[in-house]
């Protein structure tokens, strides 16, 4: 088993930067890669990045590429996600999700970090 904890959400005005944290801990060599998603009021559940646990690589949504990084920090078993230029539209909770190695789809779900973009 993983567990999931994030950090940092918080209410911020358009153009400032947040950042959040994804720590995991238990089987954390069980896990593949680990990702950030995001569900605002009303819409569905929306992919934002993802890391690879031990490579490195990064996928981001079209809608971040350029504003947010996703970064590990593998001594610590965290996952972080710097969001920068911040737009009302990113206004979402956000969800750190682990996958584990064959698992074929995230497993492991965090409890959700609320972010808040005034315009």
């Amino acid at each position: 088993q993983v567990q999931l904890v994030e950090s940092g959400g918080g209410l911020v005005q358009a153009g400032d930067s947040l950042r959040l944290s994804c720590a995991a801990s238990g089987a954390t060599f069980s896990i593949y890669t680990i990702a950030w998603f995001c569900q605002a009021p009303g819409k569905e559940q929306e992919f934002v990045a993802a890391i690879n646990w031990s490579g490195g690589s990064t996928y981001y949504a079209d809608s971040v590429k350029g504003r947010f990084t996703i970064s590990r920090d593998n001594a610590k078993n965290t996952v972080n996600l710097q969001m920068n230029s911040l737009k009302p539209e990113d206004t979402a909770v956000y969800y750190c999700a682990a996958q584990g190695r064959g698992a074929g789809r995230y497993n492991y779900w965090g409890q959700g970090t609320q972010v808040t973009v005034s315009s």
